[in-house]
């Protein structure tokens, strides 16, 4: 089980390392733009982000998934003839797409409520949405071909040359908002011409409707779990600007994204989970094996919500040049980041769960977990926002995550059962809930940091009292760090 354990977690660090540098150098953007843009105006760059993330999934329209599981079985078609069936399909859609939301961009602007002088943002938004769409099956082969550093390289670049135009728009240039829409349009475009020899080498003319037809009745029932998942992740920003202002919802998205780095946990691990999945599907342990990843995957995130949860206001008053790392306009909303840090964690377990859905080819189940979540979201947006407002929102968000992770894990029982370590888990729960209350309860702010950080030893210390680590894992840990050799992991 190690070995397995093992492999899965390099490709987790590998994208995990692309991740994190790019995320980070994306989350630089957002002291930037909290000390360059007035909470208005970044409102307005969130709300079209926010539905550009919708468009994507119709973009998309489940395909990276399908070919994912049809390249990695060649049961109905090489790995090529998967690839350019997938991709041409894509292509052929996606400049479709791109040309009826360009002749509609008057439309659009006055039913988006967009500002008269932001005409352009339409045009640029049709351009990101296409090439990131041309781009997706491709980077969906590195995944497969484990190809993970070629990955990793190329999602730096792009994140790079976003960064770069921002900073040379915004600052030298005084484009404001257009100019982050003008950036993501470029770096978009940068990563697909990187990824034209790959896609040429891979691009076979070869009529094979039968595939296409399997593909597209895979990926097609994710459109509604596709967009149901986006309403879980960014529909808070439209109904908080209709319910509030664009100040708001500026206020908000710099405080949501303070939780980047749960965030990444997340998606450098999903970037990895469904190719490793589907490559130890067949194999005796699989399910003892996924119980314990859920396990693991659990107590990191758990670990990381902690230490973000105590420390965060700290790192918002970091100082650089005479600037905050988040502008003081900005810190009002800070009480909504251990919520959405949380929410996080919850995704995460989901994630982890549904393991059994793609294995057993059942994507039909997706839609109505991510729609009833969704729901649940929508309403409770529209239920707390008048009454807490931007903290509305994010409880609102957490609790849609928590019925998702709940509706997965008894979708997925039915079709794959697997005996997760609740007892484990539960330790976990208690002994982090125990400290958080603690850290909460006492008045300690001549040595608050100090604090902070002994009450982290302290959860530490009480998962050691309460045997969550087996002694297995311990010795594992210990000739890791020691000799950097594991020892298997026993059940």
């Amino acid at each position: 089980m190690y070995q397995q354990l093992k492999r899965l977690g390099t490709d987790t660090a590998i994208y995990g390392i692309s991740t994190i540098v790019g995320r980070f150098l994306n989350f630089l953007l957002v002291p930037f733009y909290t000390n360059v843009l007035l909470p208005g105006e970044y409102g307005i760059v969130s709300y079209i982000y926010s539905l550009i993330a919708f468009a994507n999934v119709v973009y998309l329209y489940g395909m990276e998934t399908a070919f994912l599981k049809y390249a990695s079985t060649e049961e109905e078609g090489s790995k090529k003839q998967c690839f350019s069936s997938a991709f041409l399909s894509l292509g052929g859609s996606s400049l479709a797409f791109t040309i009826l939301l360009c002749f509609s961009a008057p439309l659009l602007l006055r039913s988006l409520a967009l500002p008269d002088d932001q005409f352009n943002l339409v045009y640029y938004t049709a351009g990101i949405l296409l090439f990131d769409t041309v781009a997706a099956i491709p980077f969906a082969l590195l995944r497969l071909e484990r190809k993970a550093t070629k990955f990793a390289m190329l999602k730096l670049v792009n994140i790079i040359v976003n960064v770069g135009m921002n900073i040379l728009l915004l600052v030298v240039f005084d484009k404001g908002v257009e100019g982050i829409f003008i950036s993501g349009i470029v770096s978009s475009a940068v990563t697909v011409l990187l990824l034209l020899p790959g896609i040429l080498r891979n691009l076979v003319v070869e009529k094979n409707t039968g595939l296409w037809k399997s593909l597209m009745k895979y990926g097609l029932p994710s459109i509604p779990a596709g967009l149901a998942g986006m309403a879980l992740q960014v529909v808070d920003r439209p109904i908080l600007k209709a319910l509030t202002d664009d100040a708001t919802v500026g206020i908000y998205q710099a405080n949501y994204r303070l939780g980047i780095f749960m965030m990444l946990i997340v998606s450098m691990f999903d970037y990895a989970w469904k190719p490793f999945i589907f490559s130890v599907a067949n194999e005796a342990n699989a399910k003892q094996l996924f119980a314990r990843v859920l396990t693991y995957f659990t107590f990191i995130m758990t670990t990381v919500f902690l230490v973000l949860t105590f420390f965060i206001d700290d790192v918002v008053r970091i100082t650089f040049y005479g600037h905050h790392l988040i502008n003081e306009r900005y810190w009002s909303g800070l009480e909504i980041v251990p919520v959405v840090l949380l929410g996080y964690l919850f995704l995460g377990m989901a994630t982890t769960m549904s393991a059994g859905i793609y294995i057993e080819k059942k994507t039909r189940y997706n839609p109505p977990i991510t729609i009833a979540a969704a729901i649940v979201n929508i309403a409770a947006n529209v239920i707390l926002i008048p009454v807490l407002g931007m903290t509305g929102a994010a409880y609102a968000t957490l609790a849609a995550y928590v019925v998702m992770a709940v509706l997965t894990y008894i979708m997925t029982q039915r079709i794959y059962p697997m005996q997760y370590e609740w007892g484990r888990l539960a330790k976990l729960g208690v002994v982090v809930t125990i400290v958080v209350v603690a850290e909460a309860a006492v008045l300690a702010s001549a040595f608050e940091s100090l604090f902070k950080a002994l009450m982290i030893l302290v959860f530490f210390l009480l998962l050691g009292i309460v045997k969550f680590f087996k002694p297995g894992e311990m010795e594992m840990l210990r000739r890791i760090i020691v000799r950097g050799k594991g020892a298997d992991i026993k059940p």
